[in-house]
């Protein structure tokens, strides 16, 4: 499993670029969109990540390591690409990932219901139930 494509890689030094310049802008931060999902496929860790640093290791981005305290910061690539799980498994990159819902909302939904994965299916449901009923 590629965790992280040449396409996902542009995407997310993307959104660490513009949030540098809105700094530098004395601008608002971005609140950009999770550009993707990692998760561990024989436990509750799971990460969205939203910006690479120029360093190529450091993102940032929510993540989860199954302790009920979904947090926003900084974690490393290499580390995630180290981990070795049982059966010869190690992290595995959600290839369907995709939203529409910015970090932010993802880490206060995450936050009030104690994990990623359980946020996800939260705003899934938020979402179907805001689609307009063929009822008009």
């Amino acid at each position: 499993m590629i965790l992280l494509t040449p396409e996902l890689r542009c995407m997310l030094r993307a959104n660490a670029i513009n949030r540098r310049a809105a700094l530098r802008d004395e601008r608002l931060e971005p609140d950009p969109v999770p550009v993707l999902k990692w998760f561990n496929p024989t436990g509750a860790a799971t990460w969205l990540a939203t910006e690479l640093d120029a360093d190529g290791d450091t993102l940032f981005g929510l993540a989860d390591l199954g302790f009920g305290c979904p947090e926003l910061g900084s974690f490393s690539l290499s580390e995630i690409a180290s981990v070795r799980l049982p059966l010869g498994l190690g992290i595995e990159r959600d290839i369907a990932f995709e939203s529409v819902h910015p970090i932010s909302v993802w880490a206060a939904t995450a936050r009030r219901a104690g994990s990623i994965s359980f946020a996800e299916t939260l705003l899934r449901r938020a979402a179907v139930s805001d689609l307009p009923s063929e009822d008009g």
